[in-house]
Formats: C-alpha cells, sequence, structure tokens
C-alpha cells in the first residue's frame, strides 16, 4: 500500500473508485460459459460474465486492467487489485482524466 500512497503524493486531486464488482464486467467467452453451468430446481444456469468465486478470476482482472489502462497506469491511474486512483495536478486535467477512464470502464 505504501506504493500506492507513495505515486500520488504530490498530486492536487484524487478521485478513488472502487472496482469491486469489475470482476462481473469481464464476459465469459461462449465455450467457456458452458462449463459454468449449474442446476437449481427451478432451472439450469450459467454464467455469461465472470464470477467472483471462479478461479484466478482476480489475476484475469488485474490483466483485463493492465490492458484497459496500459497507456495510463503510473501517471493518471493507480490501480490496486479491484480499485482505481485517478490522480490529477489542476482540476482542468482531473475532468479530462476522469472522461477517459469512464470511458474505458
Amino acid at each position: 500500500m505504501d506504493i500506492l500512497i507513495d505515486s500520488t503524493s504530490g498530486q492536487g486531486l484524487l478521485s478513488f473508485m472502487d472496482g469491486f464488482s469489475g470482476y462481473n464486467h469481464i464476459k465469459m467467452s461462449p465455450k467457456d460459459a458452458e462449463k459454468t453451468a449449474f442446476r437449481t430446481p427451478y432451472e439450469n444456469f450459467y454464467y455469461t460474465v465472470m464470477p467472483f468465486g471462479l478461479k484466478n478470476a482476480g489475476t484475469t482482472y488485474q490483466r483485463v486492467m493492465t490492458a484497459v489502462f496500459h497507456d495510463m497506469m503510473g501517471k493518471e491511474v493507480e490501480d490496486y487489485v479491484d480499485d482505481l486512483v485517478v490522480k490529477s495536478k489542476t482540476t482542468k486535467s482531473h475532468e479530462e482524466v476522469l472522461r477517459r477512464v469512464l470511458e474505458r470502464c
């Protein structure tokens, strides 16, 4: 956590974004979705998005975040597990960075 704090020092504005539900936004491949099938007394189901308990979900989430924010990491965005910190020195630049982050999300 010290690295995250150190990398945000000296910034004028910080926005903290909780990505706790971010796993749900990663779509499953149709061939893999079939492998997550489960049955209830009423019907059969399978996941179309990555479930929380899936093995390697955290690693997959981290790889996706790195791919999505590769050009912003370390400069305007810090990613720590399932949280994003958006950082800027001025209000004007912060609005622009937040807009870009939200578009990518």
